[in-house]
């Protein structure tokens, strides 16, 4: 780390994280006392494993009360799954992990062609997944600075009994006032860290030292540039006639499906040189790597409604 990134971090103050720190624990244990079937999304990505930290303070190493559930397109990289497995395991947690895969053997997805992305359709299997555990609170690690669609949610988001989201049908939240009453068969998406933003994620990152994925940080990766994106050459996602494959640094702010998700030009190798970055981004995460949300403004909404996370 150079002179200049040093006196940066030592102007950049990390007191507030210790608020939104206490009010992401306070949620956790409010989920763990209000709802019968709980359950912590857990994807092995930074968000997830933020919450999972929060969780770790909250209930104590080991005692985390409600089991992570994972919704595998199937497409994830290798790194991220391989991740998620050994900290679940380190934690001593109980793991679910249901794929689209077994939905597309069920006849309940269906793929227009071979090459689709399968994202939009982990919503199916999550539905299935709440309806076979009868889940009535799900823990995500949405964030409302992501994207525009998710800067309507509410910190309890209710969901009907058919799994969608009405945004104008949400319950108002004063102060620390959290309406859990539900109606046989729904359920809410429960988001801890609502208020946090990348900034906060990656100051929190470094000052609790936590472990991530080694794509998220610097590492030579081949691309092809599409549409202002570098989408990473892998079999699922091969060049097309006319691109240039090129060797860059990336780093990956952050991770999904392979079809979806790309990698932003980076040389930053810790959390550190990656808070420095952050806070010279001018577009979101979501907007700087995720082509599923350039396919138009209401890309994530349309989602949501649908039952995605």
């Amino acid at each position: 780390m150079n002179a200049t990134t040093q006196n940066e971090l030592h102007h950049l103050s990390n007191t507030h994280l210790d608020a939104l720190e206490e009010e992401t624990i306070f949620i956790l244990r409010e989920v763990a006392a209000a709802f019968e079937r709980p359950t912590l999304l857990f994807s092995g990505g930074k968000d997830s494993l933020v919450m999972l930290k929060c969780a770790e303070k909250a209930f104590g190493a080991g005692r985390i009360p409600y089991p992570l559930l994972m919704i595998d397109t199937g497409h994830n990289f290798k790194e991220v799954t391989d991740f998620r497995d050994s900290r679940a395991k380190e934690l001593g947690a109980e793991l679910i992990v249901r794929s689209v895969e077994d939905s597309m053997k069920r006849g309940t997805v269906r793929l227009a062609h071979p090459g689709e992305s399968r994202n939009v359709h982990q919503s199916v299997t999550l539905l299935e997944a709440i309806e076979e555990f009868r889940f009535d609170a799900l823990i995500g690690g949405a964030r409302r600075d992501e994207e525009k669609a998710r800067a309507k949610e509410r910190i309890f988001s209710h969901r009907d009994s058919f799994g969608q989201w009405q945004p104008k049908a949400q319950r108002p939240e004063l102060w620390t006032l959290f309406n859990h009453k539900l109606q046989p068969g729904e359920h809410f998406r429960v988001f801890p860290i609502s208020n946090w933003t990348e900034l906060d994620v990656w100051q929190y990152i470094a000052r609790e030292k936590i472990a991530l994925p080694s794509i998220y940080y610097t590492h030579k990766r081949e691309v092809v540039d599409r549409r202002g994106l570098l989408v990473p050459v892998t079999e699922l996602t091969p060049p097309k006639d006319g691109e240039k494959v090129e060797i860059r640094d990336v780093r990956f702010r952050t991770v999904g499906d392979i079809t979806c998700t790309c990698p932003v030009e980076s040389d930053a190798a810790t959390p550190e040189q990656i808070v420095i970055e952050t806070l010279a981004a001018d577009v979101s995460e979501r907007g700087a790597t995720r082509m599923d949300d350039k396919t138009s403004e209401a890309s994530m909404e349309k989602r949501k409604k649908d039952g995605y996370f």
